[in-house]
């Protein structure tokens, strides 16, 4: 369990400023407001279930202090269903994180310029 400060917002969770990040498994972590035990989503390492790249835009950058060099992790928000496999993923709003310095932002991507991400796709599909 790591703790991080969140910089910018986390889209519906503005009050969110303290989060831990607890890792289930290689592919689920579940990301817990410090200062509200009610709020918690569950994350997914998008690495784990394809190819994913994203250009961070320079104010993020300056938010999270990213250097060329910072160790840099990104975690996607999921929506649980039942069964699991129906759960979907945004893959436009990643959350990145610098582990360094132990902040995280979300980012908000162009989905024109990110064609083959979606908001919600879904797990199976990965499968």
């Amino acid at each position: 369990m790591q703790k991080y400060e969140v910089k910018g917002s986390i889209l519906g969770f503005d009050q969110t400023m303290n989060v831990e990040i607890v890792q289930i498994d290689n592919l689920f972590s579940t990301i817990r407001d410090l200062d509200n035990k009610n709020i918690s989503f569950t994350v997914v390492n998008p690495y784990e279930l394809r190819e994913y790249s994203f250009d961070i835009r320079s104010n993020i950058k300056v938010l999270l202090d990213i250097k060329e060099n910072s160790n840099l992790s990104a975690f996607n928000i999921v929506v649980i269903q039942n069964p699991l496999e129906n759960s979907t993923v945004n893959f436009l709003a990643p959350i990145v994180i610098n582990n360094d310095n132990m902040t995280i932002a979300q980012v908000v991507l162009d989905p024109k310029r990110h064609p083959d991400f979606g908001m919600a796709e879904s797990i199976k599909s990965f499968m």
